[in-house]
């Protein structure tokens, strides 16, 4: 156990802490906004190459910036491109495609083909420049170091793929630090309640004795739901600041939390 606290208010005792990643320990609206208009460009090509029209091809456009959250500025931090799964942003983007009179199966068909060609070009032409923008946000290495050596179990609870989860630690020296990972490829997958259950019960966790620091009022209902004591929002991982209302309290910066070896 460990005593948390944050601008010197006591938080408690933890056992664990779980991170969600994009925006909360990771700078991922670069990458994130890099794909979405790969996402965006492709949908539009494909519809003008079929047929539409000027005009559908601007509303599409507006409708697709709405559902993913893309913003002349970047992203909305509670969009559904940074906060769901790939598969609920392929389903959001199918439902776009019915209004444009595409029976369901033809819509779900071709939103899967978009989004497969769109990570297969996204891969082979990311640059070292988009690549190194996931960078850890400013301190937050140095607070998982403090955790790990406090003897607080941390893992990370995110919408992304466990190999993009696992290829983002690895990238930046912070795998030693996560004795755990539920990503999307496991069932529950956030926000489902399930998910920090399944989480905790891996790493031999009580919820009751851990904190969830994320940037999205999803991640912090599910965490409250769960039975977690200690919800707290980070919103300082997008340009634009996280509109949060479910959390306990708020982090501004990671060096406002310190962590103490209880005696």
């Amino acid at each position: 156990m460990a005593h948390l606290s944050l601008r010197g208010h006591s938080l408690g005792l933890i056992r664990g802490v779980l991170f969600d990643k994009d925006g909360t320990l990771s700078h991922s609206e670069p990458h994130l906004i890099e794909l979405a208009d790969a996402r965006i460009e492709e949908i539009i090509r494909v519809f003008a190459s079929r047929g539409a029209s000027t005009d559908v091809q601007v509303q599409l456009l507006g409708l697709l910036k709405r559902a993913m959250g893309r913003c002349d500025s970047g992203l909305i931090p509670d969009g559904t491109l940074a906060v769901a799964s790939r598969q609920h942003n392929l389903l959001s983007t199918a439902t776009i495609f019915c209004l444009f009179d595409l029976s369901w199966p033809q819509a779900l068909v071709l939103a899967e083909e978009i989004f497969d060609s769109v990570d297969r070009r996204h891969k082979h032409n990311a640059t070292e420049a988009s690549l190194s923008a996931r960078t850890p946000l400013p301190h937050s290495k140095e607070l998982l170091n403090e955790l790990h050596s406090a003897g607080v179990i941390c893992a990370v609870i995110s919408n992304d793929t466990r190999h993009g989860i696992e290829q983002f630690l690895q990238d930046h020296g912070l795998s030693s630090f996560i004795t755990g990972i539920w990503s999307a490829d496991d069932t529950p997958c956030k926000p489902d309640p399930g998910a920090v259950h399944g989480l905790c019960k891996m790493l031999d966790l009580d919820p009751a004795q851990c904190a969830l620091i994320g940037d999205a009022d999803s991640d912090l209902l599910m965490a409250r739901r769960a039975g977690i004591d200690c919800a707290l929002g980070y919103v300082a991982g997008w340009h634009r600041t996280p509109g949060l209302t479910s959390h306990q309290h708020l982090i501004h910066h990671w060096q406002e939390l310190r962590v103490e070896q209880a005696q």
